[in-house]
């Protein structure tokens, strides 16, 4: 079957559906963190649970990406998409009923793995369907819709806990995906019929175990060994995890050899610059526990309502929704410097908003506008950043290929987000100790923030290193070099 471009109303049409398979799971993310006092007050989770409600659904959803992008280049971008988006709903159903902390996680953990199916395939769509000129107005969409999502995750987990609608509390957050996907079901059907990558072969599901088995090996005991005393499980699974991804990368490179198809091609990380791209994207994410701990600050340490809470992040959803769409003109006037000055802003940001928190006295609220402009600048920094990123991943392999590299640049950004919930979220719960007071809280919350910063700034100036090196190569028409 030969790879065809749909006309152009078809293709924005088909492009717009696929959106929503970037949208509900960063939504899902945002809308989470907000509720978790809530979900603690009647479900009795832990601090390591609560960390596991957010990391269970980033981890298997980092590991599982590069095998939703190799399906969609196998049996049909809009056909696993519908497939992902069903199997999301159900794991929402499941985590609206969930009677148990363990019943949540289980369906967070489900959630991470259908969002990894449908959510690869708009980023994919990008390059595989939309000639150059209309790339970077395609990629500028794209980012914008992580920056609506976290506008509306944030104000909406807020609201929906508020209003208690029907009785079901912060249950409402995960039922209120199942509308949405329904109304996408209805009119993506009769759409989302495109045609599967050329020469396109069988699933990796060796490489995609080992993948697996290696990434839990590292971050269930970075999530679970502080809390349970470091056991020697811990140990041992952080030992085997390089051992693991060795193993990984041989396989990988043996499928090859042996004329195979493998979940990752080595050829294709090769590409000049690929791996310094990547690396950078593993770094971006370092913001995901930022939300989960400015939750924790604002509710335990401000006393804010849920409510409140949610509305605070808003300024950040703003400059988040807006960095993407001004990201075309940015390339314009800055060539590959968008990415490093995104980061570079980002990081400014948090080192402003850590200032500004020790500066106060401890429970007191920060001056609004000063808040507000600080949460502005660095999600607009964030939406320079991340369309620009994608682009300098993507843009670097051919066509055939892009499920597999959507998958790859989704799933280090992941990886990045569950690393950053395990690493800097223990360094956060380390620092606070056995107490939970105002200042204990605040004194933990600047450390964790100032890692944040350091992590985006070390970003930046790899950006700036690729920016130097002119990274913005033309999209190549075959396989990579050295394929």
């Amino acid at each position: 079957m030969t790879h065809t471009t749909p006309p152009e109303p078809r293709r924005w049409a088909i492009f717009a559906i696929l959106l929503v398979g970037s949208f509900l799971p960063p939504l899902d993310f945002f809308i989470v963190n907000v509720a978790l006092p809530s979900i603690q007050s009647e479900l009795g989770t832990s601090a390591s649970a609560e960390q596991l409600v957010i990391s269970s659904y980033a981890a298997l959803y980092a590991v599982t990406l590069i095998s939703g992008g190799r399906l969609g280049d196998l049996f049909g971008r809009g056909r696993m998409f519908l497939v992902g988006l069903a199997g999301f709903a159900a794991a929402s159903l499941l985590c609206g009923l969930a009677w148990s902390p363990a019943a949540l996680i289980a369906g967070r953990a489900l959630q991470g793995v259908t969002a990894a199916i449908m959510a690869p395939q708009a980023l994919a769509s990008v390059h595989a369907i939309f000639p150059e000129a209309d790339k970077p107005r395609a990629l500028a969409l794209y980012g914008a819709v992580f920056g609506l999502a976290s506008v509306i995750g944030q104000a909406l987990g807020g609201i929906l806990i508020s209003l208690d609608l029907f009785g079901m509390g912060w249950r409402m957050i995960f039922l209120v995906n199942l509308p949405v996907a329904l109304l996408v079901l209805v009119f993506g059907l009769p759409l989302l019929k495109e045609a599967r990558a050329p020469r396109s072969s069988r699933l990796d599901p060796g490489g995609t175990a080992l993948s697996v088995l290696a990434l839990g090996a590292m971050i269930v005991p970075l999530i679970e060994g502080r809390e349970a005393g470091w056991p020697w499980w811990s140990w041992l699974g952080l030992c085997a995890a390089p051992l693991l991804a060795w193993c990984f990368w041989r396989y990988e490179a043996g499928l090859v050899r042996a004329g195979g198809a493998p979940l990752v091609d080595p050829s294709s990380l090769r590409a000049p610059g690929m791996r310094r791209a990547l690396a950078i994207a593993l770094l971006l994410y370092a913001l995901a526990a930022f939300f989960l701990l400015f939750s924790i600050y604002l509710q335990n340490a401000l006393h804010v309502s849920a409510l409140d809470a949610g509305l605070v992040f808003l300024p950040f959803g703003v400059g988040y929704l807006l960095g993407p769409l001004a990201t075309p003109l940015g390339r314009r006037l800055l060539g590959d410097w968008v990415n490093p000055i995104g980061m570079a802003l980002m990081a400014a940001g948090f080192v402003g908003l850590a200032a500004l928190v020790a500066a106060i006295p401890v429970g007191v609220a920060p001056p609004g506008a000063t808040l507000a402009a600080l949460l502005f600048a660095t999600g607009f920094g964030q939406g320079l950043a991340l369309p620009s990123l994608m682009r300098m991943i993507t843009g670097r392999v051919a066509p055939t290929h892009a499920g597999m590299i959507a998958g790859v640049a989704s799933s280090t950004l992941q990886v990045g987000a569950a690393l950053s919930v395990a690493l800097i979220g223990g360094i956060f719960f380390t620092v606070r100790g056995v107490h939970d007071d105002p200042a204990a809280i605040t004194d933990a919350f600047i450390v964790a923030i100032l890692c944040i910063a350091f992590c985006l700034g070390l970003g930046a100036v790899l950006g700036a290193t690729l920016a130097r090196q002119a990274s913005d190569t033309p999209a190549v028409t075959g396989r990579t070099s050295g394929a």
